[in-house]
């Protein structure tokens, strides 16, 4: 992840990286607290819902050892909203000059979504190394991924998008994949439940998922 800060790359701090969809205020602490407890610190909280913000917010200030950032971000209006309501890291599904100018000047790490290799390239050149392959399985997937590797050694990926418990350790054996993204261990039925013993425990699988390779 490229920034101007000192802070370590998303892709070092767990084999996978919670995509979170916050609908209702309430779970965002609990829920959080269980992924940390699981073993995975970032989480990446989507701007897809009207309390998305807010729930940043809470994450930040009641679960210090979550480093949350902020999905889905387009415009450098959610980068900016973003970076005030506590987030400490910013993923896009794609990019554009001016979304990578907004994301560069953030001051926090960010990954840009990428999905050929034309936009790897350009990436390369202006500077950033780490992306976000999305939406990998649609996009090609492990095959497109590594071969990737050999032209440009030099990208490092966090896949995202249709990746499953069963998918996930083929993508994390390749060299140029430092994380997978995925919502797996936040299903709707748990979640609906407020079963955060659950999510935790599935956290937990997720967390170990590196070193069962």
């Amino acid at each position: 992840m490229t920034s101007t800060s000192s802070a370590p790359s998303v892709l070092d701090l767990a084999p996978v990286v919670p995509v979170v969809v916050v609908d209702d205020l309430d779970d965002a602490v609990p829920m959080a607290r269980a992924l940390v407890a699981g073993g995975l610190p970032a989480i990446e909280v989507t701007l897809r819902t009207p309390v998305a913000l807010d729930a940043i917010s809470a994450i930040a200030a009641d679960v210090p050892d979550a480093v949350v950032g902020a999905g889905t971000v387009i415009s450098a209006r959610n980068v900016a909203d973003s970076v005030e309501a506590g987030a400490r890291f910013l993923v896009s599904p794609g990019w554009t000059d001016t979304l990578l100018d907004a994301m560069r000047g953030s001051g926090v790490p960010f990954l840009p979504g990428v999905s050929t290799t034309s936009e790897v390239v350009a990436l390369l050149e202006r500077g950033v190394s780490e992306m976000k392959f999305f939406p990998a399985e649609a996009a090609g997937g492990t095959a497109y991924l590594k071969s990737l590797g050999a032209p440009l050694p030099q990208a490092r990926f966090c896949p995202t998008g249709g990746i499953t418990p069963a998918s996930a350790p083929s993508y994390l054996a390749l060299k140029n994949v430092g994380c997978v993204g995925g919502s797996w261990m936040l299903p709707a039925d748990a979640v609906a439940a407020k079963d955060w013993d659950r999510v935790e425990s599935l956290a937990r699988e997720a967390a170990s998922l590196r070193q069962a390779l």
